[in-house]
């Protein structure tokens, strides 16, 4: 059975680990709050074939937001990513090594909801992880959202509270198709939109953690 360090449980405690994931091992690391945790959060990093790794500062950003908020928070590397073993998948497995992790964690502390959160790529892992297990609240930043509504069947729906951010001059993820994706949505995400803060919200990592504090804070209902 999984078990997180002792180190990780205390008030203000964190620890390496390796989560059991479908392809073999995912590295991780678990950082627990300074208050009793009301929460679980798992963020998900961006694309493995373009340089994307749990250190991403965007993903610490929105850890640190949901460590602030009073939730454990762990971040992890895709399959094939750090240490983890596997290949990537393009985003098949990687919604299944985030659904492991989740998993992970949900079993130590059952009775805790879980959030879900993820830059770019990983904002897109996060999204399909959330339409398949129970998820309190749904965080992405920049997910590229017209590429996979285009590609995926049945675009996935978080049926949660659900935060998204992104800025108009991303040159990375196309802002204009995030948008119209999520006016599909009914009801659509709580969105965000910045100004001049690129794909890695160079400058912005403050006002971008603070938006998904309040977003946290206090935990949706």
């Amino acid at each position: 059975m999984f078990a997180i360090p002792e180190n990780a449980l205390k008030s203000g405690g964190s620890a390496e680990l390796m989560f059991k994931g479908p392809a073999g091992r995912l590295e991780g690391l678990i950082a627990t709050p300074k208050v009793e945790p009301i929460g679980t959060c798992v963020v998900c990093h961006p694309h493995p074939l373009f340089g994307g790794t749990m250190g991403n500062k965007v993903v610490w950003t929105v850890a640190n937001a949901a460590l602030k908020a009073g939730l454990r928070v762990a971040r992890f590397n895709f399959r094939g990513v750090g240490r983890s073993e596997g290949l990537f998948d393009d985003g098949l497995g990687e919604t299944e090594d985030a659904l492991a992790v989740a998993e992970a964690i949900r079993a130590t502390a059952p009775n805790l909801p879980l959030v879900l959160g993820g830059f770019s790529f990983g904002g897109h892992v996060a999204l399909r992880a959330a339409s398949r297990t129970p998820t309190r609240a749904l965080v992405t930043i920049a997910p590229p959202m017209g590429r996979y509504l285009k590609s995926d069947a049945a675009p996935a729906h978080p049926h949660c509270p659900w935060f998204a951010a992104h800025s108009a001059d991303d040159d990375v993820v196309a802002y204009d198709e995030t948008v119209a994706a999520f006016a599909t949505y009914d009801p659509p995400p709580q969105f965000q939109h910045f100004d001049g803060a690129g794909h890695f919200f160079h400058g912005r990592l403050g006002e971008l953690q603070d938006a998904v504090l309040r977003f946290l804070s206090p935990l949706p209902a």
